[in-house]
This record gives structure tokens, C-alpha cells and sequence, in this order.
């Protein structure tokens, strides 16, 4: 099956999954105590030597489904420089 099969009959293809990594924050209104978004930190460069990559957050209108070990989410994430900055 070629590429542009899809495309040309109206079909979506969905991007190919990715694994950004573990959700280490969550952000969340103190106000109204809903969960705005989750947090995976940046991964190491160089084994930490040289920083961390910036952290990846995934707002959470974006959350699809959750699972035992995963969580499904429909857009790519927002970057976000580490915690502090």
C-alpha cells in the first residue's frame, strides 16, 4: 500500500507512536483543584554531564486514555525549559 493511498480516499493516518518517557509533574489549579497539564522531565544529555533536555508538557485537554502503564495523548507536547526557569 502506497503513502498517498490514504490521502486519497479522505482517510487520517494517525502519527507513529512515541515514547517521551515517565510523567514526573503534574501541574494543577490550586483554585479550582483541576489538573492542568503533565510533566515528563527532558532527557539526559551525555548521561547528565552536559544538562537535561528541555521537560515535554502534554496539556490535559490533550489526554486521550490512561492505562496501566501508559497514557495515550492526541497532540505533540509543548516544551518547557526545567523546573525554576
Amino acid at each position: 500500500m502506497c503513502p498517498g493511498w490514504a490521502s486519497e480516499r479522505g482517510l487520517s493516518m494517525a502519527p507513529a507512536p512515541s515514547r517521551y518517557g515517565w510523567v514526573g509533574d503534574v501541574e494543577v489549579d490550586l483554585d479550582s483543584g483541576q489538573v492542568r497539564a503533565l510533566v515528563v522531565p527532558g532527557r539526559l544529555r551525555l548521561f547528565g554531564l552536559l544538562g537535561r533536555e528541555e521537560d515535554r508538557v502534554f496539556p490535559w485537554e490533550a489526554v486521550r486514555r490512561f492505562g496501566a502503564d501508559t497514557i495515550l495523548v492526541e497532540t505533540p507536547p509543548l516544551s518547557r525549559l526545567g523546573k525554576g526557569n
